[in-house]
């Protein structure tokens, strides 16, 4: 399907660009969000009619975000887990968790796909991640994941947790490096294709 982006998004193209998504991927995440209008004719007029006052709410856009970035950098982004003799958690820590801490100690909101993660975190230890703020304003932070605040308190002072014979110590969460949305819409994607699957 053929949109024309109402904003910037990281490896899709700028404001104003016209571009080719899949169907999915456009329904279920693009226009009903307001980033994309279909490519028509009448929507190429009505986006050059609005350009200047979407260009401006994408500057301000920039700004909120830049705003926020010393509050996510400072933030203690401490997460306690119950994890087995080896360091490994029972379950995981997620990028939705990550979301909810951001917004419960530094009162950022932001969408699970925005913390470019990679993969869950499962184990104990302190990882690297970043926030993506807006795709021109990424922070880098540190998640911190133990089974008390005395274990997390000597990950931040930099010793290392000994758990039988295994060490742990900081380790560097895979980064994700693609546009912090597209791993979110995924799973929306293949939903809406089986929806429409279905349907027929």
């Amino acid at each position: 399907m053929k949109v024309i982006l109402t904003e910037k998004i990281t490896k899709l193209g700028n404001i104003g660009d016209a571009v080719e998504v899949k169907t999915g991927f456009a329904r279920n995440y693009l226009l009903p969000n307001g980033k994309a209008m279909r490519y028509t004719r009448e929507n190429v007029a009505l986006f050059e009619a609005k350009k200047a006052e979407l260009t401006a709410r994408q500057e301000a856009a920039k700004k909120n975000a830049e705003a926020s970035v010393d509050a996510v950098k400072n933030a203690k982004l401490h997460m306690i887990r119950q994890a087995g003799d080896t360091g490994q958690l029972y379950g995981s820590v997620s990028t939705r968790d990550i979301a909810r801490m951001l917004k419960e100690v530094a009162n950022v909101a932001v969408e699970s796909a925005q913390v470019l993660l990679g993969a869950p975190i499962k184990s104990v230890g302190a990882f690297d991640t970043k926030i993506a703020l807006h795709p021109d304003v990424i922070v880098p932070v540190k998640v911190y994941v133990a089974q008390t605040q005395d274990e997390i308190d000597a990950l931040v002072a930099g010793k290392v947790l000994t758990f039988g014979t295994k060490k742990v110590e900081e380790e560097v969460a895979e980064e994700e490096t693609a546009e912090p949305v597209a791993e979110e819409v995924k799973s929306e994607e293949v939903a809406g294709e089986e929806t429409a699957a279905d349907a027929e």
